[in-house]
């Protein structure tokens, strides 16, 4: 067990740059890939407003360097599951923009049909399982798809990712036992943004941190910058080398900063505008990766900049696509239900 939380001065990611060196080309897709996310999720925020969007929605703003780095290192065999805040995941995995903002809408356009809302997106064709509403749910779930790779000995890992609040839940205690006792190939990425639902995390967690608490069934873990996209790529390279070379799970606890609240109904009274302001101009993953962009890779203003210009039309046209989409047929409460094998 080992703890590395990175300094956040761009020009000290360099060192991680020399344990998992990142092209100009792959800077400039994962650049593109948080860029989207956030400004998908900022017209998500805006549609919610308008009432296009009912029930919960939960946005990925300020989080963006954590799917975006890990998905770099999947292999086509590999699944992801997560929580309710999973526009981000599903974004990088690269399902389409027009059916993910589908599907927060409502639409039978939607990935998930248009009954899955929000917080309950699939995609079996991108390996992306969830989507969850309940809290912690998910975790059993990506410990039993881990079991299945190691069954079809398909050299697969699961990523499981979790909030800072699921990590009290007790179903991942009894994941925990089952993924390592039978050493299976697991990363559970506990996506720490300090706050769970509302309840400060010093306020809510005893011990000094989450990724330890593996630490009883000799599941290794370490604590990692999440605002850092080149320390999450080189925390999660150990980490799923370690789980697809057979030695079992692995616990990623990724120190990060929702922008928003817990939802959109969430007010987020319990923390000062000082406290997500300096966040924003200190720690913003986005701004971070461009620094180390235009500084060490030597990639140019214009460069970002037409990324920049490439994204506000895919946004445009989700969101037109989202409004002008039919909802589904009433007769679709009964579809998708039942599976009867023949």
């Amino acid at each position: 067990m080992t703890e590395v939380l990175s300094k956040h001065a761009v020009t000290e990611s360099q060192e991680v740059e020399l344990a998992h060196p990142i092209s100009s080309k792959e800077a400039l897709k994962a650049y593109h890939d948080m860029l989207l996310i956030r400004r998908f999720e900022e017209r998500a925020a805006q549609l919610y407003g308008m009432g296009y969007i009912a029930g919960f929605c939960h946005l990925y703003i300020g989080q963006e360097a954590i799917a975006v780095g890990l998905q770099t290192l999947l292999k086509p065999q590999d699944t992801i599951i997560t929580a309710y805040r999973d526009h981000g995941h599903m974004l990088c995995s690269g399902m389409d923009p027009k059916e993910v903002m589908a599907e927060l809408t409502g639409r039978e356009a939607g990935c998930s049909k248009g009954k899955g809302g929000s917080m309950h997106m699939f995609s079996r064709e991108k390996n992306f399982y969830g989507g969850h509403g309940i809290v912690g749910a998910q975790v059993p779930i990506g410990t039993g798809l881990a079991f299945a790779h190691k069954y079809k000995e398909d050299k697969g890992v699961c990523l499981t990712s979790m909030g800072d609040g699921a990590a009290n839940q007790g179903q991942v205690y009894e994941a925990y036992n089952m993924a390592a006792l039978w050493k299976l190939p697991v990363v559970y990425v506990i996506e720490n943004n300090g706050y769970s639902m509302g309840t400060s995390l010093r306020r809510g967690v005893a011990g000094p941190n989450l990724y330890g608490r593996g630490q009883g069934w000799g599941i290794p873990g370490e604590k990692v910058d999440g605002m850092s996209l080149l320390d999450v790529i080189a925390a999660g390279k150990r980490a799923i080398d370690h789980a697809r070379s057979g030695k079992g799970p692995y616990i990623l606890e990724m120190d990060t900063y929702r922008y928003r609240g817990h939802s959109m109904s969430d007010p987020a009274t319990y923390r000062s505008k000082e406290e997500v302001e300096e966040v924003k101009l200190t720690r913003d993953p986005i701004d971070l990766f461009k620094g180390y962009m235009t500084t060490t890779l030597q990639i140019t203003e214009s460069q970002i900049k037409a990324i920049d210009d490439a994204i506000k039309p895919i946004v445009l046209e989700a969101v037109e696509f989202a409004k002008t989409s039919p909802e589904p047929d009433p007769s679709e409460l009964y579809t998708d239900v039942l599976t009867e094998e023949v």
